[in-house]
C-alpha cells in the first residue's frame, strides 16, 4: 500500500514541476518581453545589436517595411529605453540614426536567452 502513495506522491510532484505540454514549470508559462517579441521590433534590436549605428532609411531598407511601420515600432523601444534616437541634418536633409542602448542589448539578451531555453526543452523532449 506504501508503494502506491509513493507512486502517486512522485507523479503528483512531477506534475508540478512541469507546466503544459511537459515543459519544465519556469518555461512552460513564458515571461517573454512582449515589446521584443513584436516582429518588426525584434527586427530593430537584432540589426542594431549587430551594428553600432543605423539610420531610419537603413533600417527601413533592411527590414522592408514602410516609413510609418518603422517609426511606430522605433518610438515604442525609443520610449523603453532599448533604443536611442539622434536627429541631425546633412544640409538640408534630415537624418535619423538609432543605437541600442545598454539596457536594450540586456533585454535582448534576456529574449534570446529565454528563447533558447524553450527551445532546447522542446529539445530535450
Amino acid at each position: 500500500m506504501a508503494g502506491k502513495s509513493n507512486a502517486a506522491r512522485q507523479e503528483r510532484d512531477k506534475k508540478a514541476q512541469t507546466g503544459p505540454a511537459g515543459l519544465p514549470a519556469a518555461l512552460s508559462a513564458p515571461k517573454l518581453d512582449r515589446l521584443i517579441h513584436e516582429r518588426l521590433r525584434l527586427g530593430i534590436l537584432s540589426a542594431l545589436s549587430v551594428n553600432q549605428t543605423l539610420t531610419f532609411n537603413e533600417l527601413k531598407k533592411l527590414l522592408d517595411t514602410t516609413d510609418g511601420n518603422l517609426s511606430v515600432h522605433a518610438r515604442k523601444l525609443e520610449e523603453a529605453a532599448y533604443l536611442s534616437c539622434t536627429k541631425t541634418f546633412e544640409g538640408r536633409v534630415p537624418k535619423t540614426e538609432y543605437r541600442l542602448t545598454p539596457s536594450g542589448r540586456k533585454a535582448l539578451e534576456r529574449y534570446l536567452d529565454h528563447m533558447e531555453a524553450l527551445i532546447q526543452a522542446m529539445r530535450d523532449r
